[in-house]
């Protein structure tokens, strides 16, 4: 990787990455999805900007959650930030894959 890091956005260490588990869990089967394998792509190189980026999407509720995973919208105001805009970028990743309707498709 050619980027630079700061001591501020190092990478998480396994006490943060298990309460990041925690707080991702949802109640919604399709996010569920998304995150699982967000995690099992990118959990070695999880850093703490993603981790912020990643509690701010937490703070929605399961469809608007969805909405943003589904391409159906696009962050806006407080959710338009860097952090916020490279995690989605990642958990979109693996469904890109899937299927063009994702919420029947993703595996």
């Amino acid at each position: 990787m050619g980027e630079s890091f700061s001591a501020a956005d190092a990478l998480l260490n396994e006490r943060e990455l298990s309460k990041l588990h925690w707080r991702c869990r949802r109640g919604l089967l399709e996010n569920d999805l998304f995150l699982s394998r967000f995690f099992a792509r990118f959990e070695s190189e999880l850093r703490q900007s993603h981790a912020r980026g990643l509690l701010a999407l937490m703070d929605l509720a399961d469809n608007d959650l969805l909405d943003l995973l589904l391409r159906r919208r696009e962050p806006t105001e407080a959710l338009d930030t860097p952090e916020v805009c490279t995690v989605l970028a990642m958990l979109r990743h693996g469904a890109a894959a899937a299927a063009p309707d994702a919420t029947n498709q993703i595996q």
